[in-house]
C-alpha cells in the first residue's frame, strides 16, 4: 500500500476542473490564493510546477563493468528543449567524459510511450532505461516495444527487436550472447550478434504467466522479475503464475461513452491466490523442468536465487500465512528439494533481498528478524549453526553489497537512529562492525560491483537530496550532482523539529514538528496532524519529503504548526515495534496518535479547538478512524486514497496483517472504520482516484453510503482516471489548493 507512482502527463480541460473542484471554489479562486501570496511566501502553484523546488536528481546512475566508471543521463538544454546524453564519471579522479552523445541517444532510444500510466503493482515499475553488456562494449536500450543494441567503439546501433506487441523486463545475459524478455506472457531470447528470436517458454496468457509477475507480488512482496539467468548462462528459471481462478475487478474508464473497463487480477482475502510453480528452462534447448515446491499449493514464492554452481537454485517458500518461510535448495537436474533452513514467527515475516551466497557456494548471508529486529547471520549449506553478524535494539535496513576479497558485508541500518539511514560495515567473522556515512540524516547508497566504490544520494529533512562518489571507506571522492536548489532560501523554511512523547503505557514515540515563522509561545496556534501509520512506511524521519514537506512549509506559513508522530507498526524500529497492530488495524494506531493528540492540547501555544489531520493511502485509512473515533481531538480531516473496508484490499498485504477468513471475521470487521461513521462530527474531505488499481475507488464509495444512511455530508474530489497518487501536476494543483483552502475555512 505505497504510493509509489509513475506520473503520466494528463490535460485537465477547464470544464472538468470546475467541476473538480466544486462551485464554491472556482478557478478564478484559485488564481487568487497564487496571486494573493507575498514575496517569500510558498504556494500551491508554485510547488506543484516546474522546475520542481526539490531540484533534479541526476537519473541512469550505472557501474560499468570494469568498476571504474560510472554512467550516468545529463540534461543538456532546459524545459522543452531538454534532452539527455550519457556521461561517465572516472571513479578515482572524478573526470567526466561523453560517453553518447544527444543524437546518437535519439537515434538509438526507441521511441518513448504515447502515454504513462499512474498504476502500481508492477505498472510502477517503468524499465531501465539502458543496461551495460557484462564486457562494457556496447549497451542497450530498451523501449515499450523495442530493444537497441549501441556498440560503443563505434558509435553505432542496430535494432534487435521491434514490433507493435509490448514488451518488458529485459536483461543481458551474464555471457552478453541473448537479451531475454517478456512479451505476450512468455519469456523470450533474441541473439545479440544476429537478432535472430526464440520462445523460450511456450502457451503463455494473461491467465497462466511464464516469467511475468502479476499485479499483487509486485505490489505487496516488492519483487520485480519473473525469471532469474544462471551465471554461466546456460537456463533460466522462472515463475509460472496460474491466474485462472484469481477475481478480476472492473477498472471502469468513465470518461468512456461505452463503459469500457480494464479487467486487474486482484485476489482479495479469503479469495483464491494465484498458483505459482518453479520452472528451470534450458538455453540450449530442451524442456522445462519443475522443482519440487511440495504438495501444498496456497504458498508464496516471493524470491528465487541461483547458486554460483549454475546447478541449483534456492527458493523461498512462504505460507499463506505468513508466519513460516523456507528456503529451498533445489537440484535444478532433477527438480528435487531440501529444506535449506526455515524462518517462524508468532505474527508474521517481512521477506527480504538480503540472501546472498558466497563464491564458495557453501557459504550464504541471511537476514531475519527471529530477534525482533533484523540482524544479519552468516549461514554454511551444511547446516552448521549460524554466526549472527549484527546485533542490538536496531535494525538492518538491506544489505548494500559484499567484498568477499575483503570478508565484510556493506549494509544500511537504523542503529544511529530511527529517523536517519546510514551505511555501515562488519566483518563476514563478525568483528570490524563501523558506521560509513556521517552526516546526520538519510544515505540511500549505490555500490560498485567490486564494492570498492559508491554512489551516496543524501539528504535530510531541510535539504533536497545530492549525490557523491566516495570510497569504501567513506573518503569523498567527487561531487557528482550537488542539486543546489537556490530559490528555497527565498521562502525561508522553517526547520524540523524531532523530539519524543510518551504514550500513556509508557512506550516512546519519535515525533517532528514546524512552527509558523516568528513563532510566539505566548500565542494559540492551529496544528495539522500528518499521519500515515501503517507498516513499512514513517513520516517522522530526518530526509527530503519533497512536495508535501513544502505544502507543510506553506501551511505554517499560514499560521499553522504541522505535528507528525510515528505510531507502533510503523517502520524503522524493528520487528517489535509493528507486532502490536496484528489482528486489529487502526486501533493501537489510534491509540497512539491520540496520546499525540492530547500531548498537543497539553502545549499553552496549540489552540485545542483546532486540530486537524490528514493522510494519504493508509494515512487516509488513519484519518478516517481519527475523525469517527476522536472527535474530541480532531475537528478536520483530509482523507485521500483510503482504505475504508479491508474485504476490499489485496490478499498478501490483509492477511498478512489481519489473518485468514472466515477465522478472523471480526477482525476484519473491527479494523473497519465505517462501522463508526455515524459517529462524524467534524469537517471530512475526501479524494480518490477514479481509476486507483492499488486502493479501489469502491472503498470510497461503500463509505459515501454509509455516511449517506447515517445523514452525513462529506465533500468528495473523485479524479477520472488517476491513479493511487493522483500525480500529475494539474490534478494535483487543483487537489492541494482545494485542501488548503479546505483547512483555513474550517481550521
Amino acid at each position: 500500500m505505497r504510493s509509489r507512482i509513475v506520473v503520466r502527463a494528463a490535460v485537465v480541460s477547464g470544464l472538468l476542473l470546475s467541476l473538480l473542484i466544486g462551485g464554491q471554489y472556482s478557478v478564478s479562486a484559485q488564481q487568487k490564493t497564487a496571486t494573493a501570496a507575498k514575496p517569500g511566501e510558498l504556494t500551491v502553484d508554485r510547488i506543484f510546477a516546474q522546475p520542481s523546488l526539490s531540484g533534479r536528481l541526476t537519473r541512469g546512475i550505472a557501474w560499468a563493468p570494469d568498476n571504474q566508471r560510472l554512467s550516468y543521463f545529463e540534461i543538456k538544454g532546459s524545459g522543452k528543449d531538454a534532452k539527455p546524453e550519457l556521461w561517465t564519471m572516472d571513479a578515482e579522479t572524478g573526470e567526466r567524459a561523453l560517453l553518447v552523445s544527444v543524437e546518437k541517444l535519439e537515434s538509438a532510444l526507441p521511441a518513448a510511450p504515447s502515454k504513462e500510466t499512474q498504476a502500481t503493482g508492477a505498472g510502477r515499475r517503468p524499465p531501465a532505461q539502458y543496461q551495460w553488456a557484462p564486457g562494457g562494449d556496447a549497451l542497450l536500450f530498451e523501449g515499450p516495444h523495442a530493444l537497441a543494441w549501441f556498440d560503443l567503439k563505434s558509435q553505432m546501433s542496430r535494432v534487435l527487436v521491434n514490433g507493435k506487441e509490448g514488451l518488458s523486463d529485459a536483461k543481458i545475459s551474464p555471457d552478453g550472447k541473448y537479451v531475454s524478455f517478456v512479451r505476450e506472457h512468455n519469456v523470450w531470447l533474441v541473439s545479440t550478434a544476429d537478432g535472430k528470436e526464440c520462445a523460450l517458454t511456450a502457451g503463455g496468457t494473461e491467465e497462466v504467466r511464464k516469467g511475468e509477475l502479476d499485479w499483487v507480488y509486485t505490489e505487496e512482496l516488492d519483487i520485480f522479475t519473473g525469471y532469474w539467468w544462471a551465471p554461466d548462462s546456460s537456463a533460466i528459471a522462472y515463475l509460472e503464475m496460474d491466474e485462472r481462478k484469481v477475481t478480476q475487478f472492473s477498472l471502469v474508464n468513465f470518461e468512456s461513452f461505452t463503459g469500457e473497463a480494464e479487467l486487474q487480477r486482484y485476489p482479495v482475502p479469503g479469495g483464491t491466490n494465484p498458483v505459482v510453480r518453479v520452472f528451470v528452462a534450458p538455453v540450449g534447448g530442451g524442456e522445462a523442468r519443475a522443482m519440487d515446491l511440495g504438495a501444498e499449493t496456497d504458498v508464496y514464492v516471493p524470491r528465487v536465487n541461483w547458486l554460483p554452481d549454475s546447478k541449483r537454485l534456492a527458493i523461498q517458500r512462504l505460507n499463506r500465512a505468513q508466519t513460516m518461510l523456507d528456503v529451498l535448495l533445489a537440484d535444478t537436474a532433477t527438480g528435487k528439494t531440501s529444506t535449506m533452513l526455515s524462518d517462524k514467527d508468532d505474527y508474521w515475516i517481512n521477506v527480504s533481498d538480503d540472501l546472498h551466497f558466497l563464491k564458495d557456494g557453501k557459504r550464504f548471508l541471511w537476514s531475519s528478524e527471529r530477534s525482533g529486529y533484523r540482524h544479519l547471520y552468516l549461514y554454511d549449506v551444511s547446516g552448521k549453526p549460524p554466526l549472527q553478524l549484527t546485533t542490538g535494539e536496531w535494525e538492518v535496513d538491506h544489505v548494500d553489497s559484499v567484498d568477499e576479497e575483503k570478508g565484510v558485508v556493506y549494509f544500511t541500518a537504523t542503529e544511529k537512529s530511527p529517523l536517519e539511514r546510514h551505511v555501515y560495515r562488519v566483518g563476514l567473522d563478525g568483528g570490524g562492525f563501523a558506521r560509513i556515512t556521517k552526516e546526520d540524516g538519510t544515505h540511500h547508497v549505490n555500490f560498485a560491483p567490486n564494492a570498492w566504490n559508491y554512489v551516496d544520494t543524501y539528504s535530510n529533512a531541510n535539504t533536497p537530496p545530492r549525490q557523491d562518489l566516495y570510497r569504501a571507506d567513506g573518503t569523498k571522492l567527487a561531487t557528482l550532482n550537488e542539486n543546489k536548489v537556490a530559490e528555497l532560501a527565498d521562502y525561508h523554511l522553517s526547520p524540523v523539529e524531532f523530539f519524543t512523547i510518551k504514550a500513556h503505557d509508557g512506550v516512546s514515540l519519535n515525533c517532528s514538528m514546524i512552527k509558523p515563522p516568528n513563532f510566539d509561545p505566548a500565542k494559540k496556534y492551529p496544528v495539522i496532524v500528518y499521519t500515515y501509520g501503517g507498516p513499512h512506511a514513517q513520516v517522522v524521519e530526518n530526509a527530503w519529503m519533497g512536495g508535501g514537506f513544502l505544502w507543510h512549509q506553506m501551511m505554517a506559513q499560514k499560521g499553522y504548526i504541522i505535528f507528525s508522530l510515528d505510531n507502533r507498526g510503523s517502520a524503522g524500529r524493528g520487528h517489535v515495534f509493528e507486532e502490536p497492530i496484528q489482528y486489529r488495524f487502526g486501533a493501537q494506531e489510534l491509540s497512539d496518535q491520540r496520546d499525540g493528540g492530547e500531548w498537543l492540547k497539553s502545549q499553552p501555544y496549540v489552540d485545542a479547538e483546532r486540530i486537524g489531520i490528514h493522510g494519504w493511502s493508509y494515512g487516509g485509512h488513519m484519518t478516517l478512524h481519527a475523525m469517527f473515533e476522536a472527535p474530541d481531538i480532531y475537528k478536520v480531516g483530509f482523507a485521500g486514497g483510503p482504505v475504508t473496508d479491508w474485504h476490499f484490499y489485496d490478499t498478501i498485504y490483509t492477511e498478512r496483517y489481519m489473518g485468514l477468513l472466515p477465522e478472523h471475521e471480526e477482525s476484519y470487521e473491527e479494523s473497519s472504520p465505517i462501522k463508526n461513521a455515524g459517529k462524524l462530527k467534524g469537517k471530512l474531505l475526501i479524494a480518490h482516484g477514479t481509476g486507483d488499481d492499488n486502493v479501489h475507488y469502491s472503498n470510497t464509495l461503500a463509505l459515501i453510503d454509509d455516511l449517506i444512511k447515517a445523514g452525513k455530508y462529506v465533500e468528495v474530489m473523485a479524479f477520472p482516471g488517476r491513479g493511487h497518487g493522483v500525480s500529475d501536476l494539474a490534478a494535483e494543483r487543483v487537489l492541494w489548493n482545494r485542501v488548503t483552502k479546505f483547512f483555513l475555512d474550517n481550521l
